[in-house]
């Protein structure tokens, strides 16, 4: 397994945990407010899910596609398997096709911007990872108790990777 295979992996399995976890929380606490993040668990999440879509989307050319935009835990946990397995699928794609320093246009960025496939595939997995603190920041805020560490040689002895 090589280290793009690592980090997709470790996001998607690390955010699906924060996921899962957050459906005990009840309505009043996924939308309360915080002062870190994008201000609740709801809304942080909801952000991470969108960002992985709308990057997949932007890199893919495919802007535009339509998206599940409920707001429900289990929305958000289909939204994230099947968009991350879709941005998974594109950056090792990109990655096979030794696409990795090509260049693409966001243009969603006022001018649109150049930006690399590894450079955005990246940005991606660690936004992310900022995301994911700030979420368990908050969680602990609520009073959640057994969270997650999260970190990769945690999810690689959990998937028990020997090549």
């Amino acid at each position: 397994m090589d280290m793009l295979d690592r980090l997709l992996g470790h996001d998607a399995w690390t955010t699906g945990l924060l996921l899962q976890r957050c459906r005990e929380l009840t309505p009043e606490q996924l939308t309360q407010s915080f002062d870190i993040g994008h201000g609740g668990v709801l809304v942080t999440l909801e952000h991470m899910v969108g960002n992985v879509e709308v990057w997949t989307d932007l890199m893919a050319g495919t802007i535009g596609e339509e998206h599940d935009s409920q707001r429900d835990m289990e929305s958000l946990i289909r939204r994230h398997k099947a968009g991350y397995a879709r941005f998974a699928a594109l950056a090792r794609e990109i990655r096979d096709a030794d696409k990795v320093n090509d260049r693409w246009t966001d243009v969603l960025d006022q001018p649109p911007t150049e930006k690399t496939y590894g450079g955005a595939i990246l940005h991606v997995i660690t936004h992310n990872m900022h995301h994911r603190g700030e979420i368990l920041h908050m969680l602990a805020r609520l009073g959640l108790k057994n969270l997650p560490e999260g970190d990769l040689l945690g999810w690689e002895r959990q998937q028990s990777i020997t090549d």
